[in-house]
């Protein structure tokens, strides 16, 4: 599933404390947020499936999330659980340098890149088997590249830890965890109901990376999701068209809280599902749904495409 969403918020840029010879946030600490960011890529996560934040200051981005993912039961008489997500994200932070006479702004690039998977088993809490709590052992790695370009005129006078990560350093990061699940399928055809009440907690931590900065952060959330499927009356491709309406609402606990101005988003979806099983054998339905998406001081459209198996 793919999901292209935008949002717009107030200022995203660095903020510049001064200093003798370098100003600009801790580069340490930074990197700490760095890989805070990419904890919203190791957890699947439809509200932040895709993010883009604008510099207020200059309306350039400042930051682009993406993720694809999904997950499936294998079947009702064997419960097990697969998941896997696959993300990445790139944040423009700015530093300040000096030589003591001149200021120059340092522009960086890092890029954080992240999959994750995670195997469950459902265990039913009906007869119906269609209300089941779900376990779920998540693992995550990722890395965290920086490529900027320094100013010549700087690395030739400081090369302490904090220029060499921003040049050319890199977080490798592994995680942890799990998540627990209550869902709910009630199939009423033709019409189809999915809930889904979802906690997450994955712990991040780098490893074999640069020596200049070590980092490490706390993917943890909750999220509901609600998906209501009915028929149109129409066809497309000699089977039934049917409309979607979505919800999702997700909760940021762990080290996302508030890095990014927000703690909460919610985004409301509605859309068509085409039902390809005369035409093709490669999936069952193609779904196309357009989102509202909106959090503290930042709200969003999206149009996003998924596939059923």
């Amino acid at each position: 599933m793919f999901v292209a969403q935008w949002l717009v918020a107030g200022t995203v840029a660095a903020q510049v404390p001064a200093a003798p010879t370098f100003t600009g946030p801790d580069v340490q600490r930074r990197a700490n947020a760095v890989l805070a960011l990419l904890s919203f890529t190791v957890t699947p996560d439809l509200s932040a499936s895709t993010l883009g934040i604008r510099n207020g200051a200059t309306d350039n981005p400042s930051l682009n999330m993406t993720q694809f993912g999904g997950g499936f039961t294998m079947s009702p008489n064997f419960p097990l659980y697969l998941e896997g997500a696959l993300g990445g994200s790139r944040y423009d932070p700015t530093f300040i340098a000096t030589d003591g006479q001149v200021s120059r702004a340092l522009p960086t690039r890092w890029t954080n890149v992240a999959a994750t998977g995670g195997i469950g088993w459902d265990f039913p809490l009906n007869q119906k088997r269609d209300l089941v709590i779900r376990p779920i052992f998540n693992f995550s790695l990722g890395e965290v590249l920086s490529d900027a370009s320094a100013a010549q005129f700087l690395l030739n006078r400081k090369t302490d830890s904090n220029i060499d990560f921003i040049r050319n350093g890199s977080l490798s990061a592994y995680g942890l965890g799990g998540s627990l699940m209550l869902a709910w399928y009630p199939r009423m055809e033709p019409y189809e109901f999915d809930l889904e009440l979802r906690y997450t907690d994955i712990y991040l931590q780098s490893f074999g990376s640069s020596s200049a900065v070590r980092g490490s952060a706390n993917a943890e959330s909750t999220n509901l999701y609600a998906r209501w499927r009915a028929p149109t009356g129409l066809l497309a491709l000699h089977r039934p068209l049917r409309y979607v309406l979505e919800l999702s609402h997700s909760t940021y606990l762990g080290s996302q809280a508030d890095i990014l101005g927000f703690n909460q988003l919610t985004s409301l979806g509605v859309g068509l599902e085409i039902d390809t099983g005369a035409v093709t054998k490669l999936f069952s339905r193609l779904r196309f749904v357009g989102r509202y998406a909106f959090g503290r001081n930042v709200t969003g459209i999206s149009l996003g495409i998924a596939l059923s198996f």
